[in-house]
Parts: C-alpha cells; sequence; structure tokens
C-alpha cells in the first residue's frame, strides 16, 4: 500500500502570468505510469510540496477531461505561494492527491448552471466550468458572472474569449473600479448578480470567492428565488493541511477538507456565520 503522506515527483512544464500576482502552473508527473494513469474529479483539490518550503493546498484547475497535466492557478500570498511563484520550468515539486469531494455533476445533468465566481476563485470553478463544456450535452444553459477588484486583476483572459464564443454560454464580467478601456459591467458580484436577474427554475448556482463575497451571493440567490438545494459552493480558501489534523477549516462537526470542499447551501445553512 502506498504512503499517502509521501508526495509523487512532478515537474513545471509550463507557466502561464495570469495577473500581476497569479500565474498558472503546469505539471507533468515524472513516473510515466502515474502520468498516464492520475485523475480528478472537479471540485477536488491537491497538496503541493515546495522542498525545503513547505506545501499548501490547491484545487485543479483543468477538469479530468483535459487532464494533459495537472493545473493549478496560484495567487502569491504567503511564504509557500512566494516560492511557487519563483519556480521555472523544469524545476521539480511534489503532489499528493486528490483529495475531498467534487461537484455532483450526475445530480446537475439537465439542469441550467450558473456559474458565479470572486476573484482567485474563479480558479476553483474553471474545472466545473470546462468540464461542463466538455459534456455540453448534459446541461441546458451555461451562465458566468465573474468579478474582480479591477480590469487588471481578470485572470484567464483566453479562457474568457473561448467562454463568450461558445453557444447557448452567457459570459458576464464585472469589477470594482473599472477604468477608461473597460466595456463591461462595473459593481459588486451580488448586485450585478441580481440585476442579471436568472431563472431560478432548473438552474443550478455553482460559487466560489471571498468569504464576504460568497455571503451576500447567497442573499442575492435567496432573494432570486433559488432553493437552498440548488446552490453549491466550495470551500477551499479555508484549508490548510487537507487531511484533518490541523483543525484550521474545522466549523462546529465539519471538517472542510475532509468532508468538503464542495457544499450544498442546505448543507451550511445552519453553521455560524464565521465559515
Amino acid at each position: 500500500m502506498s504512503n499517502i503522506y509521501s508526495p509523487n515527483m512532478a515537474r513545471v512544464v509550463e507557466i502561464r502570468n495570469e495577473t500581476s500576482d497569479v500565474k498558472s502552473f503546469c505539471f507533468e508527473f515524472i513516473d510515466p505510469e502515474l502520468r498516464q494513469n492520475f485523475t480528478w474529479k472537479a471540485g477536488q483539490f491537491l497538496i503541493l510540496s515546495v522542498f525545503g518550503v513547505g506545501e499548501a493546498t490547491f484545487t485543479f484547475a483543468n477538469p479530468q477531461t483535459r487532464k494533459q497535466f495537472v493545473e493549478c492557478s496560484i495567487r502569491k500570498v504567503g511564504l509557500v505561494t512566494e516560492a511557487i511563484h519563483e519556480l521555472e520550468v523544469g524545476d521539480t515539486v511534489g503532489i499528493r492527491g486528490p483529495y475531498g469531494n467534487w461537484f455532483p455533476f450526475e445530480e446537475f445533468k439537465g439542469k441550467n448552471l450558473l456559474f458565479v465566481a470572486g476573484g482567485i476563485g474563479i480558479a476553483a470553478l474553471r474545472s466545473p466550468i470546462e468540464y461542463s463544456l466538455d459534456t455540453r450535452g448534459d446541461y441546458g444553459k451555461i451562465t458566468i458572472l465573474y468579478g474582480a477588484r479591477s480590469p487588471m486583476d481578470i485572470c484567464y483572459k483566453d479562457k474568457i474569449a473561448e467562454w463568450q464564443n461558445t453557444d447557448n454560454v452567457e459570459v458576464a464580467l464585472t469589477v470594482d473600479r473599472g477604468n477608461d478601456e473597460w466595456q463591461h459591467r462595473v459593481g459588486l458580484i451580488p448586485v450585478i448578480l441580481k440585476e442579471m436577474n436568472p431563472a431560478a427554475e432548473n438552474t443550478v448556482a455553482i460559487i466560489c470567492g471571498p468569504p464576504i463575497m460568497i455571503k451576500f451571493t447567497l442573499k442575492a440567490l435567496a432573494e432570486l428565488g433559488f432553493a437552498d438545494d440548488n446552490i453549491v459552493t466550495t470551500l477551499e480558501m479555508k484549508m490548510k493541511c487537507g487531511l484533518g489534523k490541523c483543525g484550521r477549516c474545522n466549523i462546529e462537526n465539519l471538517y472542510i477538507c475532509k468532508d468538503g470542499p464542495v457544499f450544498y447551501y442546505s448543507q451550511l445553512k445552519n453553521l455560524p456565520e464565521e465559515y
């Protein structure tokens, strides 16, 4: 039996600058058998190790339908992520996983999908967005609302262009503060969401972003008539060790890393507002 605490060696094969503080990294396992057979599901996460520095949890940015590489989009916010941002193509890291549950797409079949992402939360939603596009016939209309602080903070500009050119997909972009070149919406995500007024009937809302954004987006969805069982969120930002050992993500009887990170709102509604 393999040691679940032992990382698998992988090399960096591609790095893309998304914003001034976000980079996307493509990793390739050194073991060819693992490279061929490794898979995951949209919503799951991995533990990335930078040897001599530390490790951290990140969601898979690419879906299991596009698994040529393991891809993560990482914002520079601390010691480990700063070390990751210093990596170069050819460098070696450790990867453990996949861990956690995933978005229950089998239950979403035949429904419309509304994705709402704030800030770096788009990294956690890119995987389910692209999975739904790769299995397009299983779902109805797909709507994507993505907001950031400013135009310079918008990630995945090339991906967004692809999504905008996909049939029966609506993409709405918003920023807190625009500039002279910005041609999309300006305003906070919950406000823009209510202005868009998406139909709640036969629609599942899938959200991720900063805690304050999630809090007010949940309220907006309730005002729009979305049932608790038709709202799904990922709380991956609250995780640290990813194994239920450190206790950082413990809320009442739940460990986000062990019981999630994907939850229906009906599972979270009665928890303290701290989540």
